[in-house]
Protein backbone atom coordinates (compact mmCIF):
# COMPACT_ATOMS: atom_id res chain seq x y z
CA UNK A 1 0.00 0.00 0.00
CA UNK A 2 2.82 2.37 0.84
CA UNK A 3 4.49 1.40 -2.32
CA UNK A 4 1.45 2.03 -4.32
CA UNK A 5 0.77 5.39 -2.53
CA UNK A 6 4.04 6.62 -3.36
CA UNK A 7 4.40 5.66 -6.86
CA UNK A 8 0.96 7.62 -7.31
CA UNK A 9 2.22 10.53 -5.69
CA UNK A 10 5.44 10.53 -7.84
CA UNK A 11 3.20 10.11 -11.29
CA UNK A 12 1.41 13.02 -9.90
CA UNK A 13 4.22 15.22 -9.85
CA UNK A 14 5.74 13.99 -12.97
CA UNK A 15 2.18 14.48 -14.67
CA UNK A 16 2.36 17.93 -13.01
CA UNK A 17 5.33 18.56 -14.66
CA UNK A 18 4.74 17.50 -17.95
CA UNK A 19 1.91 19.72 -18.07
CA UNK A 20 3.70 22.91 -17.56
CA UNK A 21 6.70 21.92 -19.45
CA UNK A 22 3.85 21.26 -22.51
CA UNK A 23 2.38 25.17 -21.27
CA UNK A 24 5.99 26.85 -21.85
CA UNK A 25 6.18 24.74 -24.99
CA UNK A 26 3.13 25.97 -26.26
CA UNK A 27 3.54 29.49 -25.69
CA UNK A 28 7.13 29.72 -26.51
CA UNK A 29 6.31 28.45 -30.16
CA UNK A 30 2.98 30.65 -30.17
CA UNK A 31 5.55 33.62 -29.25
CA UNK A 32 7.67 32.96 -32.10
CA UNK A 33 4.36 33.33 -34.53
CA UNK A 34 3.52 36.25 -33.09
CA UNK A 35 0.40 35.28 -31.32
CA UNK A 36 -2.04 37.06 -29.20
CA UNK A 37 -4.73 36.36 -26.97
CA UNK A 38 -6.66 36.25 -29.97
CA UNK A 39 -5.30 33.55 -31.40
CA UNK A 40 -5.25 31.29 -28.47
CA UNK A 41 -8.84 32.36 -27.58
CA UNK A 42 -9.61 31.15 -31.58
CA UNK A 43 -7.92 27.93 -31.22
CA UNK A 44 -9.30 27.02 -27.76
CA UNK A 45 -12.60 27.43 -29.27
CA UNK A 46 -12.32 25.27 -32.02
CA UNK A 47 -10.41 22.96 -30.13
CA UNK A 48 -13.96 22.44 -27.94
CA UNK A 49 -15.34 21.46 -31.28
CA UNK A 50 -13.78 18.90 -32.07
CA UNK A 51 -13.30 18.34 -28.00
CA UNK A 52 -17.34 17.77 -27.85
CA UNK A 53 -17.26 14.89 -30.55
CA UNK A 54 -14.24 13.27 -28.43
CA UNK A 55 -16.29 13.54 -25.63
CA UNK A 56 -19.23 11.55 -27.10
CA UNK A 57 -17.20 9.00 -28.43
CA UNK A 58 -15.68 8.74 -24.96
CA UNK A 59 -18.60 8.39 -23.32
CA UNK A 60 -19.54 5.43 -25.53
CA UNK A 61 -16.48 3.35 -24.39
CA UNK A 62 -17.03 4.42 -20.94
CA UNK A 63 -20.59 2.75 -20.92
CA UNK A 64 -19.63 -0.10 -22.73
CA UNK A 65 -16.77 -0.74 -20.42
CA UNK A 66 -18.11 -0.04 -17.26
CA UNK A 67 -21.08 -2.77 -18.10
CA UNK A 68 -18.63 -5.57 -19.70
CA UNK A 69 -15.31 -4.35 -18.94
CA UNK A 70 -14.78 -4.67 -22.85
CA UNK A 71 -13.23 -1.67 -24.89
CA UNK A 72 -15.05 -1.43 -27.93
CA UNK A 73 -12.88 -0.02 -30.59
CA UNK A 74 -15.88 -0.23 -32.92
CA UNK A 75 -17.14 3.21 -31.57
CA UNK A 76 -15.40 5.31 -33.77
CA UNK A 77 -17.17 3.20 -36.58
CA UNK A 78 -20.84 4.52 -34.72
CA UNK A 79 -19.88 7.81 -35.47
CA UNK A 80 -18.94 7.11 -38.78
CA UNK A 81 -22.14 5.36 -39.87
CA UNK A 82 -24.06 8.25 -37.82
CA UNK A 83 -22.79 10.79 -40.34
CA UNK A 84 -23.23 8.31 -43.50
CA UNK A 85 -26.65 7.08 -42.97
CA UNK A 86 -27.69 10.70 -42.30
CA UNK A 87 -26.40 11.44 -45.31
CA UNK A 88 -28.17 8.87 -47.14
CA UNK A 89 -31.78 9.52 -45.85
CA UNK A 90 -31.27 13.11 -46.23
CA UNK A 91 -30.41 12.16 -50.19
CA UNK A 92 -34.05 10.03 -50.24
CA UNK A 93 -36.17 11.89 -52.25
CA UNK A 94 -38.85 13.09 -49.67
CA UNK A 95 -41.41 15.42 -50.12
CA UNK A 96 -40.65 17.52 -46.92
CA UNK A 97 -39.26 20.74 -45.89
CA UNK A 98 -35.69 20.61 -46.17
CA UNK A 99 -35.89 21.46 -42.03
CA UNK A 100 -37.91 18.31 -41.26
CA UNK A 101 -36.40 16.08 -43.95
CA UNK A 102 -33.01 16.59 -42.57
CA UNK A 103 -34.06 16.07 -38.51
CA UNK A 104 -36.05 13.10 -39.79
CA UNK A 105 -32.72 11.95 -41.75
CA UNK A 106 -30.46 12.04 -38.63
CA UNK A 107 -33.43 9.90 -36.22
CA UNK A 108 -33.51 7.12 -39.05
CA UNK A 109 -29.57 7.82 -38.78
CA UNK A 110 -29.26 7.05 -34.95
CA UNK A 111 -31.89 3.83 -35.04
CA UNK A 112 -29.83 2.32 -37.83
CA UNK A 113 -26.33 2.94 -36.17
CA UNK A 114 -28.49 1.98 -33.13
CA UNK A 115 -29.47 -1.41 -34.95
CA UNK A 116 -25.61 -2.07 -35.56
CA UNK A 117 -25.05 -1.49 -32.48
CA UNK A 118 -27.49 -3.99 -31.10
CA UNK A 119 -26.60 -6.93 -34.10
CA UNK A 120 -23.01 -5.99 -33.04
CA UNK A 121 -23.15 -7.50 -29.52
CA UNK A 122 -26.01 -10.06 -30.19
CA UNK A 123 -23.69 -11.58 -33.40
CA UNK A 124 -20.56 -10.79 -31.64
CA UNK A 125 -20.12 -10.29 -28.21
CA UNK A 126 -22.76 -12.31 -26.72
CA UNK A 127 -21.67 -15.90 -28.30
CA UNK A 128 -17.93 -15.30 -26.76
CA UNK A 129 -19.59 -13.78 -23.47
CA UNK A 130 -17.15 -16.19 -21.53
CA UNK A 131 -14.26 -15.36 -23.54
CA UNK A 132 -10.99 -13.95 -21.73
CA UNK A 133 -11.64 -10.26 -22.17
CA UNK A 134 -8.45 -9.68 -24.69
CA UNK A 135 -10.32 -12.03 -26.65
CA UNK A 136 -13.53 -9.65 -26.41
CA UNK A 137 -11.47 -6.79 -27.36
CA UNK A 138 -10.35 -8.57 -30.17
CA UNK A 139 -13.78 -9.37 -31.77
CA UNK A 140 -14.43 -5.43 -31.50
CA UNK A 141 -11.65 -4.71 -33.86
CA UNK A 142 -12.42 -7.54 -35.76
CA UNK A 143 -16.25 -5.95 -36.21
CA UNK A 144 -14.64 -2.25 -36.97
CA UNK A 145 -12.59 -4.17 -39.94
CA UNK A 146 -15.91 -5.68 -40.73
CA UNK A 147 -17.57 -2.41 -40.78
CA UNK A 148 -15.28 -0.14 -42.42
CA UNK A 149 -15.42 -2.93 -45.48
CA UNK A 150 -18.91 -2.92 -45.68
CA UNK A 151 -19.25 0.67 -45.14
CA UNK A 152 -16.36 1.10 -48.47
CA UNK A 153 -18.61 -0.96 -50.54
CA UNK A 154 -21.91 0.89 -49.64
CA UNK A 155 -20.34 4.44 -49.81
CA UNK A 156 -17.15 4.02 -51.65
CA UNK A 157 -13.94 6.52 -51.04
CA UNK A 158 -15.84 9.48 -52.03
CA UNK A 159 -16.74 12.13 -49.56
CA UNK A 160 -20.06 13.48 -48.75
CA UNK A 161 -21.76 16.87 -47.64
CA UNK A 162 -24.35 17.24 -45.65
CA UNK A 163 -26.22 20.29 -45.43
CA UNK A 164 -25.14 23.12 -41.96
CA UNK A 165 -28.31 22.89 -39.22
CA UNK A 166 -28.82 26.63 -39.16
CA UNK A 167 -28.57 27.38 -42.77
CA UNK A 168 -29.11 23.97 -44.20
CA UNK A 169 -27.66 25.10 -47.02
CA UNK A 170 -23.55 23.57 -47.26
CA UNK A 171 -22.06 27.14 -46.69
CA UNK A 172 -22.93 27.43 -42.67
CA UNK A 173 -23.31 31.17 -41.03
CA UNK A 174 -20.31 32.69 -39.38
CA UNK A 175 -20.55 35.39 -36.68
CA UNK A 176 -17.47 37.80 -35.68
CA UNK A 177 -17.10 38.74 -32.19
CA UNK A 178 -14.19 40.69 -30.63
CA UNK A 179 -12.16 39.44 -33.73
CA UNK A 180 -13.06 35.95 -32.83
CA UNK A 181 -15.08 33.83 -35.97
CA UNK A 182 -17.66 31.35 -34.48
CA UNK A 183 -19.08 28.64 -36.88
CA UNK A 184 -22.76 28.42 -36.14
CA UNK A 185 -22.47 24.24 -36.13
CA UNK A 186 -19.77 24.71 -33.44
CA UNK A 187 -22.95 25.89 -31.36
CA UNK A 188 -24.72 22.73 -32.34
CA UNK A 189 -21.91 20.57 -31.63
CA UNK A 190 -21.78 22.33 -28.02
CA UNK A 191 -25.39 21.93 -27.38
CA UNK A 192 -25.75 18.52 -28.20
CA UNK A 193 -23.05 17.52 -25.95
CA UNK A 194 -24.45 18.99 -23.66
CA UNK A 195 -28.05 17.77 -24.02
CA UNK A 196 -26.73 14.50 -24.75
CA UNK A 197 -24.31 14.38 -21.09
CA UNK A 198 -27.67 15.75 -19.46
CA UNK A 199 -29.97 12.78 -20.84
CA UNK A 200 -27.20 10.60 -19.85
CA UNK A 201 -27.11 11.65 -16.22
CA UNK A 202 -30.84 11.57 -16.57
CA UNK A 203 -31.57 8.31 -17.55
CA UNK A 204 -28.65 6.22 -15.25
CA UNK A 205 -30.04 8.52 -12.32
CA UNK A 206 -33.68 8.59 -12.92
CA UNK A 207 -35.11 5.69 -14.70
CA UNK A 208 -35.02 2.22 -13.71
CA UNK A 209 -33.62 1.27 -16.81
CA UNK A 210 -30.27 3.31 -16.09
CA UNK A 211 -30.05 2.04 -12.60
CA UNK A 212 -29.91 -1.37 -13.20
CA UNK A 213 -27.51 -0.44 -15.97
CA UNK A 214 -25.27 1.21 -13.42
CA UNK A 215 -25.79 -1.34 -10.74
CA UNK A 216 -24.59 -4.17 -13.46
CA UNK A 217 -21.63 -1.86 -13.63
CA UNK A 218 -20.42 -1.57 -9.95
CA UNK A 219 -21.35 -5.39 -9.35
CA UNK A 220 -22.28 -7.48 -12.16
CA UNK A 221 -22.60 -10.66 -9.74
CA UNK A 222 -24.71 -8.52 -7.13
CA UNK A 223 -27.11 -7.17 -9.70
CA UNK A 224 -27.83 -10.26 -11.37
CA UNK A 225 -28.75 -12.06 -7.78
CA UNK A 226 -30.98 -8.54 -7.72
CA UNK A 227 -32.79 -10.29 -10.69
CA UNK A 228 -30.86 -7.77 -12.92
CA UNK A 229 -30.25 -9.70 -16.91
CA UNK A 230 -26.23 -8.82 -17.41
CA UNK A 231 -26.62 -9.94 -20.87
CA UNK A 232 -29.57 -7.59 -21.81
CA UNK A 233 -27.32 -4.32 -19.77
CA UNK A 234 -24.46 -5.68 -21.85
CA UNK A 235 -26.87 -5.40 -24.95
CA UNK A 236 -28.39 -1.65 -23.86
CA UNK A 237 -25.04 -0.78 -22.98
CA UNK A 238 -23.97 -1.52 -26.90
CA UNK A 239 -26.83 0.26 -28.35
CA UNK A 240 -26.88 3.31 -25.94
CA UNK A 241 -22.95 3.28 -27.09
CA UNK A 242 -24.12 3.47 -30.91
CA UNK A 243 -27.10 6.03 -30.44
CA UNK A 244 -24.59 8.47 -28.62
CA UNK A 245 -21.85 7.63 -31.07
CA UNK A 246 -24.27 8.26 -34.27
CA UNK A 247 -25.57 11.51 -32.60
CA UNK A 248 -21.85 12.67 -32.66
CA UNK A 249 -21.29 11.72 -36.41
CA UNK A 250 -24.70 13.64 -37.45
CA UNK A 251 -23.59 16.87 -36.07
CA UNK A 252 -20.34 16.53 -36.89
CA UNK A 253 -20.83 15.72 -40.49
CA UNK A 254 -21.74 19.26 -41.59
CA UNK A 255 -18.66 20.81 -40.21
CA UNK A 256 -16.63 18.07 -42.30
CA UNK A 257 -16.76 15.48 -45.28
CA UNK A 258 -18.04 12.44 -44.01
CA UNK A 259 -15.80 9.45 -45.49
CA UNK A 260 -16.08 5.57 -44.83
CA UNK A 261 -12.91 5.54 -42.84
CA UNK A 262 -13.61 8.86 -41.18
CA UNK A 263 -13.88 6.20 -37.19
CA UNK A 264 -10.57 5.36 -37.12
CA UNK A 265 -8.81 8.74 -36.15
CA UNK A 266 -12.09 9.47 -34.33
CA UNK A 267 -12.19 6.31 -32.57
CA UNK A 268 -8.63 6.22 -31.64
CA UNK A 269 -8.82 10.02 -30.28
CA UNK A 270 -11.94 9.39 -28.20
CA UNK A 271 -10.29 6.38 -27.02
CA UNK A 272 -7.72 9.10 -25.82
CA UNK A 273 -10.20 11.10 -24.08
CA UNK A 274 -12.01 8.06 -22.19
CA UNK A 275 -8.14 7.30 -21.13
CA UNK A 276 -8.02 10.59 -19.64
CA UNK A 277 -11.08 10.40 -17.45
CA UNK A 278 -10.22 6.85 -16.06
CA UNK A 279 -12.76 4.81 -18.58
CA UNK A 280 -15.07 4.47 -15.80
CA UNK A 281 -16.42 8.08 -15.48
CA UNK A 282 -18.83 9.48 -17.78
CA UNK A 283 -18.07 13.39 -16.30
CA UNK A 284 -13.94 12.22 -16.62
CA UNK A 285 -14.28 11.43 -20.23
CA UNK A 286 -16.39 14.43 -21.14
CA UNK A 287 -13.60 16.56 -19.55
CA UNK A 288 -10.94 14.41 -20.95
CA UNK A 289 -12.33 14.74 -24.78
CA UNK A 290 -12.54 18.87 -24.23
CA UNK A 291 -9.46 18.72 -22.66
CA UNK A 292 -8.06 16.80 -25.46
CA UNK A 293 -9.41 18.77 -28.17
CA UNK A 294 -8.20 22.07 -26.88
CA UNK A 295 -4.39 20.91 -26.46
CA UNK A 296 -4.92 19.37 -30.12
CA UNK A 297 -5.74 22.30 -31.65
CA UNK A 298 -3.76 24.74 -29.71
CA UNK A 299 -0.75 22.61 -30.09
CA UNK A 300 -1.37 22.59 -33.75
CA UNK A 301 -1.96 25.69 -33.99
CA UNK A 302 1.47 27.25 -32.42
CA UNK A 303 3.27 24.46 -35.00
CA UNK A 304 1.88 22.63 -38.36
CA UNK A 305 -1.67 20.81 -39.00
CA UNK A 306 0.35 17.67 -39.53
CA UNK A 307 1.09 17.55 -35.76
CA UNK A 308 -2.90 17.47 -34.81
CA UNK A 309 -2.98 13.40 -34.58
CA UNK A 310 0.92 13.30 -33.35
CA UNK A 311 -0.34 15.71 -29.94
CA UNK A 312 -3.40 13.11 -29.16
CA UNK A 313 -1.34 9.80 -29.26
CA UNK A 314 1.43 11.44 -27.77
CA UNK A 315 -0.81 12.16 -24.61
CA UNK A 316 -1.72 8.64 -24.91
CA UNK A 317 1.39 7.49 -24.56
CA UNK A 318 2.15 9.63 -21.56
CA UNK A 319 -1.10 8.85 -19.83
CA UNK A 320 -0.43 4.72 -20.27
CA UNK A 321 3.19 5.40 -18.74
CA UNK A 322 2.23 8.19 -16.32
CA UNK A 323 -1.35 8.16 -15.52
CA UNK A 324 -2.98 4.94 -16.53
CA UNK A 325 -5.82 5.23 -13.57
CA UNK A 326 -6.33 8.83 -15.76
CA UNK A 327 -5.49 12.45 -15.11
CA UNK A 328 -8.83 12.54 -12.50
CA UNK A 329 -8.28 9.31 -10.71
CA UNK A 330 -10.10 6.93 -12.22
CA UNK A 331 -9.88 3.05 -10.63
CA UNK A 332 -10.77 -0.08 -13.08
CA UNK A 333 -13.90 -1.75 -12.01
CA UNK A 334 -13.66 -5.71 -11.96
CA UNK A 335 -15.99 -7.13 -13.89
CA UNK A 336 -17.68 -10.73 -12.66
CA UNK A 337 -18.58 -13.29 -14.61
CA UNK A 338 -22.21 -13.51 -14.98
Amino acid sequence: MHLKRKWSTRSAVITAVIVVLMLGLILYLGSRKNFRAEQYVQLTLDGLSGGSIYALIALGFVVIHSVTGIINFAQGEFVMLGAMFSVTFYSLNLPLPPALKLGLAILLAIAATTLVGLLLERAAIYPARHSPVVALIIITIGATITVRAVALLAWSTRSYVLPAFSTLQLEDMTLRAGGLIFKMQNFWIWGVGAVILIALFLFLERTLMGKALRACAINRRAAQLMGISPSRMSMLSFGLAAAIGAVGGAVLAPATRPTYDMGLILGLKGFVAAIMGGLVSAPGAVLGGLLLGIVENVGAGVTSAGTKDIIAFAILVLLLLFRPQGLWGGVERGVEEG
